[in-house]
């Protein structure tokens, strides 16, 4: 069993447990009444498809304080600061890893980032493989959604993806190689190139130079995974990529604000 696949096995796990808390009935007539809550105060969730088409520069900031393949990246980094700190800093849209057992994330980040005031889109970062989980992402005030063409078949993600527009979530689908290349015809809001093989936690920022021409060319397209530097983010905005997910890089910083600031300097503008 590879990394992905024990991920995914626990995540199976980690679902039905807090299934037996709190039922999926009881979790959706939660979220039905926080719409219907959002809809009267006319706070429903930023589109994060749109802020990327938006802006100029295209960087989808990530709080991310462990992974797998690295252990930990930012032990103490808080939720409470972070986030705001990027959005203050130049940050298009923000990735919050909510995973608990394998990023030390949780849905509660979320809710911390939107309670200190945070206002741009925030993608729920996790391995959804559950309904459960989309209604989860929609609780604490996530913007989008991401979907891993790895972690599902087509068919799953199909339906993944027509539930989470039902809920008014955004969906960014993530493809890695040639093979998952035929999810994008489901046409997701935004379609990501993670840059990281899943099943091997190896990283390779070639894969999205390899894959951009090879992607629909009216999709809105986010390329996430080694991305450290502002040249590398450059050139991907060249090749036509609207964004670029950068987070490790930023969250090993002893102020990741600042990191983002200084990156974002370096950015060409490009075209909208």
């Amino acid at each position: 069993m590879n990394i992905l696949e024990e991920i995914i096995a626990h995540k199976h796990m980690e679902t039905d447990q807090r299934k037996q808390f709190v039922s999926p009935r009881q979790l959706y007539a939660l979220v039905a009444q926080k719409i219907d809550e959002e809809e009267k105060n006319g706070l429903l969730p930023n589109s994060f498809r749109a802020a990327l088409q938006a802006s100029k520069i295209g960087v989808v900031a990530e709080f991310k304080r462990k992974s797998p393949g690295k252990g930990w990246i930012n032990e103490h980094a808080k939720a409470s600061t972070v986030p705001l700190d990027y959005e203050k800093n130049g940050a298009t849209a923000l990735s919050i890893l909510t995973d608990i057992d394998y990023f030390a994330g949780y849905d509660e980040f979320v809710q911390e980032a939107r309670a200190v005031g945070v206002s741009l889109p925030i993608l729920y970062s996790n391995f959804i493989v559950d309904d459960y989980q989309l209604l989860q992402a929609r609780f604490c005030g996530a913007s989008a959604v991401l979907l891993i063409a790895e972690c599902l078949s087509k068919d799953e993600c199909r339906r993944l993806l027509a539930l989470a527009h039902q809920l008014g979530l955004e969906v960014m689908l993530t493809v890695h190689n040639e093979c998952s290349l035929d999810y994008a015809a489901l046409e997701p809001d935004v379609l990501g190139v993670s840059n990281r093989d899943l099943s091997t936690w190896t990283t390779d920022v070639e894969t999205s130079f390899r894959l951009a021409e090879k992607l629909p060319r009216e999709a809105c397209k986010v390329s996430g995974g080694g991305i450290c530097d502002a040249e590398t983010a450059n050139r991907l905005h060249a090749v036509g990529y609207q964004g670029v997910l950068i987070g490790e890089c930023l969250m090993r910083q002893n102020d990741p604000g600042l990191a983002l600031k200084a990156f974002v300097h370096e950015l060409k503008p490009h075209a909208i």
